[in-house]
This record gives C-alpha cells, sequence and structure tokens, in this order.
C-alpha cells in the first residue's frame, strides 16, 4: 500500500488526473466535435474547444477520482481487502461516478448504444494503461529496494 500522503500529495494526483483528462477530451474534441455537437454537451463548441462548464465537471470527477483511489489504496478504511479487490471495486465505482455524470450532465444521449461503447472502450483501454503502468512503477520501486537491501547487507557482512 501506499505512504501516508499530504493534502498537497492528494491536491497534485487530483490535477495529474485532470490534466490527463482534459488532454484527451481535447484530443476527442478536435477528432470529433464537429460530429458531436448536437448529441453531447462536452462537445457543445464543435472542435472550436470546451465549456467551462465540462471542465468544471471533469474536475469534479477528479477530485472524487482521487477520493476513491485514497479509500481504496489506503489504509484508511479498507485495511484486509486483496489489492485484486481494491482495483476492481474501484473501477467498478468510478464507472458508476461516471454513469452518474454521463446521465446528470447530459455528456451523450443515455439511449445511443454508440457512446456507451466507445465510453467502456475507452475506460478499459485508461484502466489497462493505468493497472500496467503501476504494475511497471511497482516492480521498479522493488527492484530499487532490493538492490538497496542487498547493498546494505554486503556493506554491513564486510
Amino acid at each position: 500500500m501506499r505512504k501516508k500522503g499530504t493534502i498537497f500529495d492528494y491536491a497534485g494526483l487530483v490535477f495529474k488526473v485532470y490534466g490527463f483528462s482534459v488532454f484527451w477530451l481535447n484530443v476527442f474534441c478536435l477528432l470529433f466535435g464537429e460530429t458531436a455537437k448536437e448529441i453531447s454537451t462536452m462537445f457543445s463548441f464543435g472542435n472550436a474547444g470546451l465549456s467551462v462548464e465540462t471542465m468544471l465537471e471533469f474536475f469534479a470527477v477528479s477530485v472524487i477520482t482521487v477520493v476513491l483511489q485514497i479509500l481504496f489504496f489506503t489504509d484508511m478504511l479498507i485495511k484486509k481487502m486483496p489489492l485484486a479487490v481494491r482495483t476492481v471495486c474501484m473501477f467498478a465505482l468510478e464507472i458508476a461516478v461516471l454513469a452518474v455524470f454521463i446521465i446528470c450532465c447530459g455528456w451523450f444521449p443515455v439511449n445511443m448504444w454508440q457512446p456507451w461503447a466507445m465510453f467502456f472502450l475507452c475506460f478499459g483501454i485508461s484502466a489497462g494503461v493505468s493497472v500496467a503502468v503501476s504494475g511497471l512503477k511497482e516492480k521498479s520501486e522493488n527492484r530499487k529496494m532490493q538492490e538497496a537491501l542487498q547493498r546494505l547487507q554486503e556493506a554491513e557482512n564486510q
């Protein structure tokens, strides 16, 4: 599990999530903005940009995402749940949060299957990349700790 973070660590994480989200929103805006303009509040300006309202909605989602990460990946509330179960639960709650925003904010029509398919595809890719990067980071950190432990043991033996 992670070390105990400060409010600044969490604020930094919110802005990382927000920056990543807004970057991809802008990419999608350039690619699909004009065609999605009539059916999605996210792309109300077409490929000209994103509205302040959409930006604030995604900031709210970023805050909620980080709160979910804190709940599931620190030992504040959940102490004995396996990491895989924590990950699945966090992703399930994240999908539920996003579905609420999709419905309440009119991000796309809820009665069309194509936007939902794209949503789940994008979420799946993003989640997969996130899990892979986290795994690689943890593996790298474990390797560095193992090397440091070996150096310490070698120094003690001399």
